[in-house]
């Protein structure tokens, strides 16, 4: 099996520019979001020091890269070295191919239709195989263009999502040495059930020894891919031994831990190290109006809260239909000008509500942080779905597409 090495932060200068605006306001947008090119320098350094040497990182920027951008992360992540992207589908492929550098690999992990086969074998994209119609599908393409498909095989190990099961194994293993001219095994893979917690870690420990002995009878026939991978995020910290020869890096690059557990384990063996991780994102808006509401006022709609004296309130142009949950109704904070405050009433679609009595100076336009730091206070994205019930990966992938992002320092 080949590795690749991919640990030193080579300098990339063709990326995209995104430039910051000499002001950074909503604009025609309700808010926007910035991303720090230090954070995440930070962040690959540091998963670089921790990965084995020759083990290859795969970004993992499904999900819009988990709500920071694709058309902004990729080129980023291509600055500092990387040169593998991990996608779900066919659109999230063209989009990494359009804003990647020209040596970039990109695999797909998910959804491809046999339709965009044609493409994607024409543009050199690796695809995960985890079913008999895209196996054959992909090696008649392959074949009818006079070129290799560049295929991983995901294997079924436990988590009974995708993946080709043991009784399917033989056949596979069949097609694959009667068609060995038109296609490449760049990959053996398969995906834990929930890494990132311990109550789960019976469940991975037999995922791990069902992959070794399907790995086995692929060796056995002489299919040696170039990667075997297996590794998540959390996998690579909480099951080390998983790296093997490629991982699939999503929520530490941008800065989060996979879950509280996985960040315990990690303090447990370096207590005297600081969390080495930094956010990239931060989100923002602006105050839209200001005004004063009397005592005993309902605010916005229903009942749900009463005002229990004279109240100042300002409303923020973001709601439900930009990111911000309604679960966050008279739960949610926000910071302006140094102080956190509520939010308070229902959560409308398109904005909320801010009780300011504590900061009465207050103006329309001022800065407000839903998601990042001001004056010494910040919001955490851990914070902020601890008040909605939402995961890391659901707050940060519900983030529009249209929200403006721009790259900071």
């Amino acid at each position: 099996m080949t590795t690749d090495s991919n640990n030193n932060l080579a300098p990339y200068d063709n990326i995209h520019a995104f430039p910051l605006p000499e002001v950074m306001d909503s604009g025609s947008s309700t808010s926007y979001i910035t991303l720090s090119r230090k954070a995440l320098h930070n962040n690959l350094s540091f998963l670089r020091d921790f990965i084995h040497k020759d083990t290859r990182i795969s970004s993992v920027v499904k999900g819009n890269a988990y709500g920071h951008g694709i058309e902004q992360i990729v080129p980023l992540m291509c600055e500092y070295g990387v040169r593998h992207f991990s996608v779900f589908s066919c659109n999230e492929a063209r989009r990494v191919r359009a804003c990647a550098s020209s040596d970039a690999d990109i695999m797909i992990m998910g959804w491809i239709d046999n339709a965009d086969l044609e493409w994607a074998i024409s543009k050199d994209i690796e695809i995960y195989i985890f079913e008999l119609d895209r196996l054959k599908q992909a090696l008649t393409v392959a074949k009818k263009q006079g070129k290799q498909v560049r295929i991983h095989i995901e294997v079924e190990t436990g988590m009974n999502r995708t993946g080709f099961v043991s009784q399917e194994l033989p056949e596979v293993i069949q097609i694959l040495e009667d068609w060995k001219p038109h296609y490449v095994l760049e990959g053996i893979c398969t995906h834990y059930a929930g890494a990132e917690s311990v109550a789960n870690y019976v469940r991975v420990k037999k995922q791990i020894e069902v992959f070794h002995t399907i790995k086995t009878l692929f060796l056995d026939k002489g299919l040696i891919p170039n990667y075997l991978h297996t590794a998540c995020s959390a996998a690579t910290f909480s099951y080390p031994k998983t790296q093997m020869d490629m991982v699939r890096i999503g929520i530490m690059q941008y800065g989060f831990w996979p879950s509280r557990e996985t960040y315990i384990r990690y303090r447990t063996q370096f207590p005297h190290i600081d969390d080495p991780l930094k956010r990239v994102i931060s989100w923002k808006t602006r105050v839209m109006s200001v005004k004063q509401v009397g005592v005993n006022e309902f605010i916005g709609y229903g009942t749900s809260y009463l005002t229990q004296e004279n109240t100042k309130i300002c409303t923020i142009p973001v709601g439900y239909a930009y990111g911000y949950s309604r679960s966050m109704t008279n739960i949610g904070r926000v910071i302006i000008k140094g102080k956190r405050l509520a939010i308070i009433g229902v959560v409308n679609m398109n904005l909320s509500i801010v009780d300011i009595k504590e900061a009465p100076d207050i103006k329309k336009g001022d800065e407000v942080i839903l998601i990042g730091e001001q004056q010494g206070l910040s919001i955490s994205v851990a914070s902020f779905g601890e008040y909605s019930n939402q995961l890391n990966y659901e707050l940060l992938t519900r983030l529009p597409k249209a929200i403006p992002r721009y790259i900071t320092e």
